[in-house]
């Protein structure tokens, strides 16, 4: 069987843009990804399977803001692009059931919320800007990393910038109403969220704390509330660390995120309840600054993609253990710091 991936990242150097790679999964390997989408800064994309409509961040001529293409045909085309001076926004998430888009935007402090047409074209409706700043020096301003929805459909924002997450309702046509605010411990960083599929849990990565919280989620008040924290690092590492990101299997029984310096992948074992994670591999990525990774739809297969050093390297997952055992490495995947698996 063949599974089509997308790759977006930074075209400093070498990239030319977005990239489209194929998992054999009888042969276990994955092709030389080829260039489909010739664009500046891609370094986070979002794909819509309904509409197969394409996603991505770009950075043009000064500017920065998100592109849309039509994938329903045989080659990419631009359906539009909004852009506006500064900085790019650094992660884009798609919320299907409202036909938004959400870019959470580091340098500046936003988040953004596009709504997307039938047709794919993307507009502007909603910016709320962060103020604030942490002891860090990383942490001299408001920095949203991420958006992603509650299991209620409330957009939270992680704010490396101010150590903290807030929650939202949206309404239905991409309107920010706050509704709660997590303070982190001084310097955590907060980077990136998943969701427990079937418990009210989250699991907060810590870019500047090199560590993930387990978070009880409130529905009734869109509230968040520490149950505990441990850390993603071996005790005697000293060296830079940067944590980036993470993501969690469908069955809920195992976490996975990828540490930038340590260059690896930690896996941790999830209890029933969702309540516990508890260490069990930590895996070298076998390159450098390891920005993102994702499971096949199967999640018989990880992916990672290590951003400085251009290469790639694939993983088969035991289900049953949650472990990681590596099948091929240094595939190429030039300045790559986006994997998407299309369904």
């Amino acid at each position: 069987m063949q599974e089509k991936i997308y790759l977006g990242g930074y075209t400093k150097r070498i990239s030319q843009g977005i990239y489209e790679a194929a998992l054999d999964t009888d042969t276990e390997k994955i092709s030389d990804p080829q260039n489909i989408i010739s664009i500046k800064g891609a370094t986070y994309i979002a794909y819509d399977p309904q509409g197969r409509h394409l996603f991505a961040i770009e950075a043009k001529d000064g500017q920065g803001g998100v592109a849309s293409y039509d994938m329903a045909g045989h080659t990419p085309k631009l359906i539009n692009e909004v852009l506006a001076p500064g900085s790019s926004p650094a992660h884009i998430f798609f919320d299907a059931d409202r036909s938004l888009l959400y870019a959470a935007n580091y340098h500046k402090g936003t988040i953004q919320v596009f709504t997307v047409s039938p047709a794919g074209q993307l507009a502007e409706v909603t910016v709320v800007t962060h103020e604030g700043h942490g002891p860090k020096p990383e942490q001299d301003a408001a920095h949203v990393h991420q958006t992603i929805l509650t299991p209620d459909k409330r957009l939270v924002s992680c704010d490396l910038g101010m150590d903290q997450v807030d929650t939202y309702d949206v309404s239905a046509d991409g309107q920010l109403t706050h509704v709660a605010t997590f303070a982190t411990p001084a310097g955590f960083g907060p980077r990136h969220m998943v969701f427990h599929p079937t418990q009210s849990i989250a699991y907060l990565l810590g870019e500047l704390g090199s560590a993930v919280i387990v978070l009880n989620y409130d529905a009734t008040k869109g509230s968040f509330s520490p149950l505990m924290e441990t850390s993603l690092i071996p005790d005697d590492w000293t060296a830079f660390n940067g944590s980036a990101a993470i993501r969690i299997s469908h069955d809920g029984r195992f976490l996975y995120a990828s540490n930038r310096g340590h260059d690896s992948i930690a896996v941790f074992s999830v209890s029933p309840d969702g309540r516990k994670i508890s260490l069990i591999q930590r895996i070298s990525t076998e390159g450098k600054i390891p920005r993102d990774f994702a499971l096949d739809p199967t999640e018989k297969y990880v992916l990672v993609v290590n951003q400085d050093s251009d290469n790639g390297t694939l993983y088969r997952r035991d289900s049953e253990s949650g472990f990681l055992t590596k099948i091929q490495q240094d595939i190429k995947t030039p300045e790559s710091t986006c994997v998407v698996f299309v369904r």
